[in-house]
């Protein structure tokens, strides 16, 4: 039986939503943990002087079905469903299934370090809020640009393949009636309540899933000559894989794929997000993120490898889903038709989640004082709608200019989204070394924390180690070049826009201080 939605208190990192690691003293672990849901918005502001702060609790709507289904959803896109034909055709069959095995292992990786720090301190918008804490409010800012920079883009591009999608039933239909039939019920989900969110979210990526499971029993079925294929007399079993070689393209194509596996399974990171409105995150948090990993070998692994088995690499995904080629062979009536079906479940199931994600963060950055708070004011549903309707412009804009400028300015916002991704992993990593370091040099043990990184330190360091080569070896891809140069002159140019912001707060502070000097000098 679900429990009523509760508050949670949306204060600054520094005060209510996560323990004091202070080093000249130790205060009791169950005070600090508890202390969040013990602390109502009235008690205190964000600077602790405004007596007419603005509402900004958050609800807690989430159960433990709706936050794996969330970091399920996030990671299960188009990318699997048609562009995972050219991924083999680049790598091999043997080389995907390994790039795809070293992506996930360092997705996992990552998420046991986040899993700790999201036990510890759950609070939504959660990777800015630790960067900001462990690295230095600089770098919180930047982490927070760059994560919603992920999802705006994300909404963009998904907008226009939901209406891309629909000309196929209806090809006489304008594609941009679909995309604002798509645009108008994700924010209504969105709006209605993070309940209503989460349930929808829960279905979309059920739908994936099953999809999936379905693919894989079918296609082992054939591999092992229990159904017939179209083009085999006898059972196919896994002879396609190694036909031509472990390597047929060479090793460098698979260090490629590494890198684009990396792009396809950010939003697994969604578990950090959803922490701050997740009922029970002690629980909650660490099941949706063991199950993590096991689920990525599944559903991609599995899939790919039915896929090579039954298609010849060479033929994979040349201008068709691989999907739709296993099942016009095997003779499943409506292939097309059932996938499109699919793919257009996996846009919504994106689009869903990217508004969310894309809106936390904007609550995030106005809670956090970063941008105006009145970003942070949510509705008496616990929604913050402004912060919604600014994440749904920036969705809008990045399908503008998908349009508009499709060869200049969206094909940068693409670039810097896809490596947005592993810059916010790396910080994650980085953010569970140092506050364990503090944890325990403020006195505490591990044994106080809820959930802790198993293997520590080796883990998180492997974790870092693993995603910051991800990030700098881009450079040995030329495609992907490009990405790397563009990505580096953003982060500069965030930090620029941070020191900016700080240099004008002061100066303002320092003028209405001047003011106030000389009024009293007037006065007396």
């Amino acid at each position: 039986m679900s429990q009523p939605d509760t508050d949670t208190a949306a204060q600054s990192p520094s005060s209510q939503q996560e323990p004091q690691i202070q080093t000249d003293g130790r205060r009791s672990h169950s005070e600090q943990m508890n202390q969040p849901a013990q602390t109502s918005q009235s008690e205190s502001s964000h600077d602790g002087k405004d007596e007419h702060a603005l509402h900004t609790n958050l609800k807690r709507g989430m159960e433990s079905r709706h936050l794996q289904m969330i970091s399920l959803g996030g990671v299960i896109g188009t990318g699997l469903f048609l562009s995972s034909g050219y991924t083999i055709q680049q790598a091999g069959p043997i080389g995907t299934i390994l790039a795809y095995s070293i992506g996930a292992l360092i997705v996992y990786l990552v998420m046991l370090t986040l899993g700790e720090l999201s036990v510890a301190m759950p609070v939504t918008g959660s990777f800015h809020v630790y960067a900001e804490k462990f690295i230095g409010p600089g770098t919180g800012f930047v982490i927070a640009i760059q994560y919603w920079l992920t999802w705006t883009v994300a909404l963009g591009s998904e907008f226009t393949a939901a209406g891309l999608l629909m000309q196929r039933w209806f090809p006489d239909s304008p594609t941009w009636v679909w995309s604002a039939a798509c645009i108008i019920l994700i924010f209504t989900l969105n709006a209605l309540s993070v309940r209503f969110f989460a349930e929808a979210e829960f279905w979309f990526a059920s739908i994936k899933v099953f999809a999936i499971c379905a693919f894989i029993v079918i296609g082992l079925l054939a591999i092992f000559g229990v159904i017939p294929i179209a083009g085999y007399q006898h059972a196919p079993m896994f002879g396609n894989l190694v036909k031509d070689g472990i390597f047929p393209n060479g090793f460098m194509p698979v260090f490629a794929t590494i890198l684009t596996v990396n792009f396809a399974f950010s939003g697994t990171e969604l578990i950090g997000v959803t922490a701050g409105e997740t009922r029970d995150p002690e629980t909650t948090v660490p099941k949706a993120i063991h199950t993590t990993l096991w689920r990525l070998v599944l559903f991609f692994i599995g899939s790919i490898t039915v896929m090579c088995a039954l298609i010849p690499w060479r033929q994979a995904g040349v201008g068709e889903s691989p999907f739709v080629l296993v099942f016009n062979s095997i003779g499943i009536p409506y292939a097309g038709d059932i996938m499109n079906f699919v793919v257009l479940t996996a846009v919504l199931s994106a689009s869903n989640s990217g508004l969310y994600a894309s809106t936390r963060m904007v609550w995030s950055m106005g809670n956090e004082g970063m941008i105006p708070r009145w970003f942070a004011k949510t509705n008496r549903r616990g929604v913050p709608m402004l912060a919604l309707c600014a994440a749904m412009a920036g969705g809008l804009l990045a399908l503008l200019s998908s349009v508009i400028a499709a060869s200049t300015v969206y094909l940068v916002l693409v670039a810097l989204s896809g490596l947005s991704a592993v810059v916010v992993w790396i910080a994650i990593a980085y953010c569970q070394i140092v506050f364990r370091r503090r944890w325990l040099e403020s006195g505490h043990s591990t044994s106080e924390l809820k959930y802790r990184t198993p293997g520590y330190p080796y883990v998180s360091w492997a974790a870092f180690i693993l995603c910051t080569a991800s990030f700098v070896l881009v450079i040995f891809d030329v495609e992907q070049r490009f990405a790397l140069v563009a990505e580096l002159v953003f982060i500069v140019a965030c930090y620029g826009a941070y020191f900016l912001q700080q240099w004008v707060r002061k100066r303002k502070k320092a003028t209405e201080a001047d003011d106030l000097d000389t009024l009293w000098v007037a006065r007396d």
